[in-house]
């Protein structure tokens, strides 16, 4: 595969040149123009490495598309797969909740579990667009969430995990009455149910939370799975992240956790929605207030896959930054976190993992998603 004529974005610099694609590695970039004739035009379209996600609640919206509607998990996961390389996410870790709560999303053992196998039989067929690996989200304040991590320990895609703790009073829910809120966007509760519920919720928090999160940690460890933290809000969370070895932490609420995280060494990764929409739609540190303080490390799409490319730019537009840094928050910097050392830049001998990327009236807009130098979407 030759491509001319693109505006490439390497790790230090933005260019117009040419790009050859050769056994799914890049064999040469190079500055200015080609007289081959099998050379692809990119009209100037940009050529960017391809994206890499490390956290994508995507899945779930899928497989529960109305409140109370579960869909086919196998369809489910098919459905976000190409919604994910159309947006020029060539990498996905799928981020699957495990712990069975109560009203916090889909953290059912036995759906998850199915989601988890199918994912790795999908990948072994050839059947996937992006390649994709696993995320074990670990609500640590919920009976079963160790029991399920190790019957998923030994998943050949696992490649990451996440200590989180949903209860009412911690945390990203650190106001009961907000999370009372968004439990109630599908309708009102009676005080009654919300009392019982935050007295449950309460109570396994004290039972389950400090144990679980030490057994979780010490299981990955000895596995050399990478541990994020998610939703540190004070110092004191990022400490004890610190202490149990975490290499990054997820969604920080507060300028003081991800100033504490940035003491420590831990990289920062923030909601691409948070920058799209220029702050937290939880009232959380606004993603761009720490882009402009130097506190971010990584974007990842949470929720809205086609956010990772339009933040990334919007970290241009919004705060100042040079686009080879920009563009390094969606690849070079998520898979360094996540030890995949073959990809994440247009250079030479990674693989050839790039998206075709016009820039329409302030909108990047993927034109060609290519995974080793195929094209997936």
């Amino acid at each position: 595969m030759l491509i001319k004529n693109a505006r490439i974005v390497t790790r230090d610099e933005s260019f117009v040149g040419v790009v050859r694609i050769v056994d799914g590695r890049i064999a040469e970039i190079s500055p200015g123009a080609t007289s081959a004739r099998e050379a692809e035009d990119w009209d100037g379209d940009y050529l960017l490495p391809g994206l890499v996600e490390l956290h994508t609640d995507n899945i779930e919206k899928h497989l529960a598309p109305r409140p109370g509607v579960l869909w086919n998990h196998e369809a489910a996961i098919l459905v976000h797969d190409a919604q994910v390389a159309s947006a020029g996410i060539t990498t996905v870790f799928d981020a699957l909740g495990i712990g069975s709560r109560p009203n916090v999303g889909l953290r059912g053992a036995e759906l998850q579990t199915k989601c988890a196998l199918s994912i790795e039989r999908f990948a072994r067929r050839g059947l996937l667009r992006a390649e994709h690996f696993l995320h074990l989200r670990c609500e640590v304040a919920t009976a079963d969430v160790v029991h399920v991590f190790d019957s998923l320990s030994s998943h050949p895609l696992l490649r990451l995990a996440s200590v989180m703790d949903h209860t009412p009073g911690q945390r990203q829910w650190h106001d009961p009455v907000q999370w009372r809120l968004y439990q109630e966007r599908h309708g009102k509760w009676t005080d009654e149910r919300a009392s019982a519920a935050l007295e449950e919720l309460a109570d396994d928090q004290r039972r389950f939370a400090e144990l679980h999160r030490h057994e979780i940690v010490a299981r990955c460890k000895a596995l050399g799975v990478p541990v994020a933290s998610h939703d540190d809000t004070l110092v004191e969370h990022v400490e004890e992240a610190a202490r149990d070895g975490i290499v990054l932490a997820e969604f920080p609420t507060t300028m003081a956790a991800a100033q504490a995280a940035r003491a420590h060494r831990i990289a920062t990764i923030m909601g691409a929605p948070n920058v799209v929409r220029g702050g937290s739609h939880s009232g959380n540190v606004s993603a761009l207030e720490l882009a402009k303080e130097g506190l971010l490390d990584i974007l990842s799409s949470d929720y809205v896959p086609s956010s990772l490319l339009i933040g990334a730019f919007d970290l241009v537009y919004k705060a100042g930054w040079q686009l080879p840094h920009a563009i390094g928050t969606v690849s070079s910097a998520p898979a360094r976190a996540a030890g995949l050392t073959d990809r994440g830049a247009v250079a030479l001998g990674l693989r050839g993992d790039v998206v075709r990327v016009a820039f329409v009236d302030g909108l990047p807009i993927p034109r060609a998603t290519y995974r080793e130098g195929l094209r997936v979407s």
